[in-house]
């Protein structure tokens, strides 16, 4: 699935220039490279899976909308970029190249879930699941097990986040629970000690995101592969 030195693209190949970040382009022009990809979903006000990394649609459309609480309609009610549904991205793929893919959510842990895996049922290719919510991965543990499925993590420094919850989730203190099958970590926020950790117990580690060339070539040595952008 992440096979080590076949660049996993984030959110596909993109500028947000002329190519916006997890769009059917960038989808495209990743597919062109036999480059992995990863890409984020949300559940819309409507119920329809929609390809989209921010909670909020202003960063990208410059439209102050939050997901979550806007139809796919109104998602799209606006002239910047077209925000996929996830069937579409799918239709695209094929099994051409494996997925990554992000839940994001705000509310309840259950919907995005399940409505993701009714979609996920007769696709032929390989793909993973990641969260950096523990009761995400819990969720999966229970009710789809046979899913790879991928606990994130950073060192929360600058997150808005009580005390104890940041130790709780930078430590990933809940993965003898949730037995997560690979760790996503922020590639520079991450100790060789604790890599090596890892890896003596046999999970496979990600490092996201790369941006630079110099420090792929150093990170690739220790982890097991790299979610990357920009320089590729």
């Amino acid at each position: 699935m992440f096979e080590k030195g076949k660049i996993i693209s984030h959110r596909g190949i993109h500028d947000n220039k002329k190519v916006y970040e997890n769009t059917l382009e960038a989808f495209e022009l990743a597919i062109k490279k036999d480059y992995i990809i990863e890409l984020d979903i949300h559940l819309t006000k409507d119920k329809k899976i929609v390809v989209f990394h921010d909670d909020n649609t202003k960063r990208i459309t410059g439209i102050d909308k939050i997901v979550e609480q806007s139809t796919y309609q109104e998602l799209n009610n606006q002239d910047i970029i077209y925000i996929p549904l996830l069937e579409e991205v799918l239709n695209l793929v094929k099994g051409q190249v494996p997925l990554l893919i992000e839940l994001k959510q705000l509310y309840k842990v259950g919907e995005l879930e399940d409505n993701l895996m009714t979609i996920l049922k007769n696709y032929q290719g390989n793909y993973a699941v990641q969260s950096f919510n523990p009761k995400v991965l819990y969720y999966f543990k229970k009710n789809y097990p046979y899913v790879l499925r991928g606990q994130l993590s950073c060192n929360y420094k600058n997150k808005q986040l009580p005390f104890y919850q940041k130790i709780l989730l930078k430590h990933m203190l809940l993965n003898p629970i949730t037995k997560p099958n690979f760790i996503s970590y922020k590639y520079n926020e991450l100790s060789l000690i604790k890599l090596n950790k890892y890896h003596k117990n046999n999970i496979p580690v990600l490092g996201w995101t790369v941006t630079n060339k110099e420090d792929y070539n150093y990170y690739i040595k220790y982890y097991d592969n790299l979610i990357c952008e920009k320089f590729i």
